[in-house]
């Protein structure tokens, strides 16, 4: 069971807003320690940089999207299994899928809640506490 308190999470958007809304999710499920990026490009030198427990990352941005976020975690021996969630605003089956065979661990659909969110967490890490 991981505590919420102490989970290191990477929120990846390019839109302020939208990292804003999920940090505020965030902060009321209890994570603290939350990092933001505004591109996959950036996101990913992040997650090289320093170890992490989750990345919630939007699909639909500059530089390189959400796929190609994940794909290269999962190209990455030492973060091939780091949790990650990624948030769309369409619930685009293809895109499910192909983020499914990349080995997305879960999907969050905008708008959302923090109860979603932490249903959507949870799914991935077992109960928070």
């Amino acid at each position: 069971m991981p505590n919420a308190a102490a989970l290191k999470v990477l929120i990846v958007d390019d839109q302020y807003s939208v990292r804003q809304v999920t940090r505020m999710a965030l902060e009321e499920i209890g994570v603290r320690h939350i990092l933001e990026s505004e591109d996959g490009k950036a996101a990913f030198e992040m997650v090289s940089a320093q170890p992490l427990d989750l990345i919630i990352s939007d699909y639909n941005m500059p530089v390189m999207d959400g796929l190609d976020l994940l794909r290269a975690v999962r190209g990455r021996p030492a973060v091939r299994k780091l949790p990650f969630i990624l948030l769309t605003g369409r619930g685009d089956r293809e895109l499910v899928v192909k983020a499914a065979q990349a080995g997305v661990n879960n999907y969050l659909i905008k708008p959302f809640t923090a109860a979603i969110l932490r249903t959507k967490i949870e799914q991935v890490m077992g109960k928070l506490s």
